[in-house]
């Protein structure tokens, strides 16, 4: 399983810095709220962890306090790609240089391609959409699915759960039934990954994602894996896809991915407007595929399959995968 873990740095009643990971019910914790062992962490993420409490200890840093505003320590974030061994490291704090930035990267253990420093000094507890800049190796990791490889920067979407993240996408593409001759889009494509497995079956991919960071890291994956037929464009999905109607090819086949919000009522118009005779409806909340289903069917297409996909045992979240055909 590819790991992303969200701690907030705070302070344990002993009157030490921890890393706290936010989720609990993840994790296992005892009385005294101390992580004994995060479920679906691995080793080396909790020996990173670690290495981040001892520097933080040393150095005398305090924990941010959001009442107050004092303290330096907000969160601590860690990707992991499962496949390669990379480690990336996102360090949020308040404005203020990182103090003994070398005694941290001493004691980092192995593996770890990345350490970045991200400035929150807003009221809010985010971690995403902040400056960064790298303070160790480079700001990205990598990860494989089916085979592509991908560079990942840290703010780049991804599923968490690499192995059943080959069988969520390997459904997707069976359900497109590819051809040599289709154009393909790929909307809400993130880093990429389900239109670059495409792309080798088709004569050309669009893929179109609001976030610049994902983009960004989409057409470097492309140049990456030698994929000359993909282009991919920053924008909101609803606006791209009304520009594009006059002025590019539409597509054959469409893949949709969107946020748990599902297809705003918008986007769903333009991309029935688009006509692809194929729609793979990639869905992390069942219960907005369901609505977004009923407007399809609507429009004049058939649900052919839909295949709910365990990405997080143990929990009530599923994926699915839903193909839909016109006429």
């Amino acid at each position: 399983m590819s790991t992303k873990v969200l701690a907030s740095l705070c302070r344990h009643l002993s009157g030490e810095i921890e890393a706290r990971v936010v989720h609990r019910q993840q994790y296992a914790i005892d009385a005294q709220f101390r992580i004994h062992a995060a479920l679906n962490q691995v080793h080396r993420v909790q020996q990173l962890r670690q290495a981040f409490e001892g520097w933080a200890r040393g150095a005398g840093l305090t924990a941010h306090d959001g009442r107050s505003g004092e303290g330096y320590l907000r969160h601590l974030v860690v990707r992991e790609g499962r496949r390669t061994g990379d480690l990336l490291a996102i360090l949020v704090t308040v404005p203020g240089e990182v103090p003994e930035p070398q005694r941290l990267i001493d004691g980092l253990p192995e593996g770890v391609t990345g350490v970045l420093h991200a400035v929150n000094d807003g009221v809010a507890e985010v971690t995403a959409g902040l400056e960064t800049t790298v303070l160790h190796g480079r700001d990205g990791f990598r990860e494989r699915i089916l085979g592509l490889e991908l560079e990942l920067s840290a703010g780049a979407f991804m599923q968490t759960n690499t192995e059943m993240c080959d069988v969520l996408y390997g459904h997707a593409l069976e359900y497109a039934e590819l051809r040599s001759d289709d154009m393909a889009w790929d909307l809400y494509c993130g880093a990429g990954a389900i239109g670059l497995l495409a792309a080798p079956s088709v004569r050309s991919l669009v893929g179109i994602e609001i976030a610049e960071e994902s983009v960004r890291s989409a057409r470097a994956n492309a140049a990456r894996n030698g994929i000359e037929n993909a282009e991919f464009i920053a924008g909101d999905v609803s606006r791209e896809l009304k520009r594009l109607l006059g002025l590019a090819e539409r597509p054959t086949v469409a893949f949709v991915d969107p946020p748990r919000s599902g297809l705003a009522p918008k986007a769903v118009r333009r991309l029935i407007e688009l006509a692809p005779r194929r729609i793979v409806y990639v869905s992390c909340n069942p219960t907005t595929l369901a609505p977004n289903g009923r407007q399809l069917a609507d429009a004049g297409y058939t649900l052919e399959r839909v295949r709910p996909v365990d990405m997080f045992p143990h929990t009530h979240h599923i994926e699915a995968v839903a193909s839909f055909r016109r006429g």
